[in-house]
């Protein structure tokens, strides 16, 4: 006779899951690459444009120093940029909430392929024209100022409200690689192949991302959205000026870029350290620190505090500019201007999370016009600033006052601003709203 078998156990609750290991809570979130097919071809899209257009954001200042010789002359860049910037930077963000933001993005990104085929055509003269580089610098700020507003409220529609943080994680970490073999690869193709090489490796990523483009789904207006007009802009900025949270983030991030942003006059700073080698890693360095960030980020889409990464970052940012400026060794400024990127980055995720989650969708176009200057304009008025005070008191001395001027005007804003830094995406009125509409929507 045989034994009976034991009665099984009773069945009890399901295993828990293993925690995840702290390697891969450190990988970036990836959830908004799986859950959207825009978001995936924005990514692609961006990557190749961000890398051809660096090529020419390093080919053309030093284009302009090589016919001028003056620091004075590449910081009239960013006072070219500037008008248009502004302009046609609030029109785009009211243009985006009037009509396909699909069509805005193809239309300017096919603009910005025929402005740097003109830049390579004036490249190919036997003596090239000066003034056709300023024309290209105003049409370049224009047509983007026209662009990111229908770039950046889109990202709020076809991205899920909860992975906006690892969706300006992944956004960022796709600028800095771009950001890094641009710069890197420009000063050598510039050295070896000359500037009009640059920009047609520049035509050639546009005319891609164009054929890229084409390929997103349509994005039209809401349906009783207005024509672009003044009145709008005017509600839009009405809007940002009642809310705290978004006048900190404008106001820090404008305070930081103009006091802080020395990279028109690294050409001249790679001279005075005698290292002409090193001007494509300074102009890379800042992209390795935010990359660095950016392949470190997954603990940041738990985190509720944002205005907290606006803060710190931008603080981050300016003192490590200020150390570049101080130190002689290019090594250690290379260094610096790595750890300045990734508080540049870290403060952008904050700003990028608190505008996606908070700002309705109905004036999302034209608060993204807002963005749009309020991180635009203060590079291209830190141009000026850098390359008028170089000319004045000297490329480092530039430098590292502006870094201490960032600091000092960063610790006066949250001061004056605390809301910001008492920002919690899981009890700010506006983000609660915003969440209620996507899952209402």
């Amino acid at each position: 006779m045989t034994e009976e078998a034991p009665p099984a156990p009773p069945p009890g609750p399901p295993a828990a899951a293993p925690p995840p290991s702290r390697l891969r809570a450190l990988l970036p979130d990836l959830a908004p690459w799986r859950s959207s097919r825009d978001f995936r071809l924005l990514w692609i899209q961006g990557l190749i444009t961000y890398f051809g257009s660096f090529m020419a954001l390093i080919a053309l200042p030093l284009q302009i120093k090589h016919l001028t010789g003056s620091p004075l002359a590449v910081g009239a860049m960013g006072a070219v940029e500037l008008v248009p910037l502004v302009v046609f930077g609030l029109y785009g963000g009211a243009l985006a909430d009037s009509v396909d933001r699909r069509r805005v993005i193809l239309l300017t990104e096919a603009g910005l392929g025929v402005l740097a085929a003109i830049l390579l055509v004036n490249a190919l003269l036997p003596e090239p024209l000066l003034w056709p580089l300023y024309v290209v610098a105003g049409g370049v700020a224009a047509l983007a100022g026209l662009q990111r507003p229908a770039l950046d409220s889109l990202m709020a529609r076809i991205v899920p409200h909860a992975q906006q943080t690892a969706a300006a994680a992944l956004n960022s970490l796709r600028w800095q690689i771009g950001a890094i073999a641009g710069p890197a690869l420009a000063g050598l193709v510039v050295a070896y192949a000359g500037h009009g090489t640059a920009y047609a490796v520049t035509v050639c990523t546009f005319a891609a991302s164009v054929l890229l483009c084409l390929r997103l789904s349509p994005a039209p207006p809401a349906r009783d959205a207005a024509r672009p007009s003044l009145r709008g802009i005017v509600e839009g900025a009405r809007y940002a000026w009642s809310r705290p949270v978004l006048l900190g983030t404008y106001a820090i991030d404008l305070a930081a870029m103009f006091f802080a942003f020395p990279n028109t006059i690294f050409p001249f700073l790679a001279d005075e350290l005698n290292a002409e080698w090193s001007l494509g890693l300074m102009y890379a360095a800042g992209s390795v620190g935010s990359l660095a960030l950016g392949l470190t980020s997954g603990w940041t889409s738990r985190v509720r505090r944002h205005g907290l990464f606006v803060v710190f970052g931008a603080a981050v940012w300016g003192l490590a500019i200020a150390a570049a400026g101080w130190f002689s060794s290019v090594w250690v400024v290379l260094v610096c201007l790595a750890v300045a990127g990734a508080g540049d980055m870290l403060s952008g995720l904050g700003r990028s999370t608190i505008w996606n989650q908070t700002i309705p969708e109905e004036l999302r176009g034209r608060l993204a016009g807002i963005e749009v200057l309020s991180y635009s304009v203060g590079p291209q008025l830190g141009q000026v600033r850098a390359g008028a005070m170089a000319g004045w008191t000297g490329t480092r001395s530039a430098i590292w006052t502006g870094g201490v001027a960032c600091v000092a005007s960063v610790a006066l804003l949250t001061a004056a601003l605390p809301k910001l830094v008492r920002y919690d995406s899981e009890t700010d009125e506006d983000a609660v709203r915003r969440r209620e509409a996507r899952v209402e929507g």
